[in-house]
């Protein structure tokens, strides 16, 4: 057997960790498994958010509290309008999240979601609010997750991956 030297033992330790750490190009699983966990989070929390706004569910205002909320607070008119779509970008932008299923469509009305959710309620209180109205530092987090999937896509582990492939093997897009 022959062994090896503990300094080349080291040495490689040591490459590694640089490797690990300072490394800008992601492997194509390490992509994937972040764009997966993205699109999880968002679904996550849109799915609760926009359930309540719709449905009432977790407790949360129902369409006819979420349309008075939307003309009063929001200054957004009709209110029901408003409180509907804003319920159906979320619901639903969650579920097509949540199945990678036209990924860069929801996650680009999700964004727009957020944005207006910062200039018409948050972004008057600042990043980080001392008083009982939250800030837009929830909001600005989510919109740039949103941007992520947007930018990069969702990723292999997603039905729009599988249509991609069936559409490249049809010749209707390039690889």
């Amino acid at each position: 057997m022959t062994s090896v030297p503990p300094t080349d033992v080291a040495k490689r330790r040591v490459r590694a960790l640089l490797t690990m750490t300072f490394t800008t190009r992601p492997g194509a699983r390490a992509s994937d498994l972040a764009l997966a966990g993205v699109r999880i989070a968002l679904a996550w929390i849109f799915i609760y958010y926009g359930a309540g706004k719709l449905f009432g569910a977790f407790n949360g205002p129902g369409l006819h509290n979420t349309a008075l909320f939307f003309s009063n607070t929001a200054h957004l008119h009709p209110g029901g309008f408003f409180a509907v779509l804003g319920g159906v970008i979320e619901f639903g932008g969650a579920i097509a999240m949540a199945l990678g299923l036209g990924s860069r469509l929801a996650g680009l009305a999700l964004f727009g979601d957020q944005v207006m959710a910062m200039i018409t309620v948050t972004w008057v209180n600042g990043i980080n609010s001392e008083s009982l109205t939250p800030g837009y530092e929830f909001n600005l987090a989510l919109a740039v997750m949103a941007l992520v999937i947007v930018f990069l896509g969702p990723g292999r582990v997603s039905i729009d991956a599988l249509i991609e492939r069936r559409l490249e093997r049809s010749g209707l897009i390039g690889p």
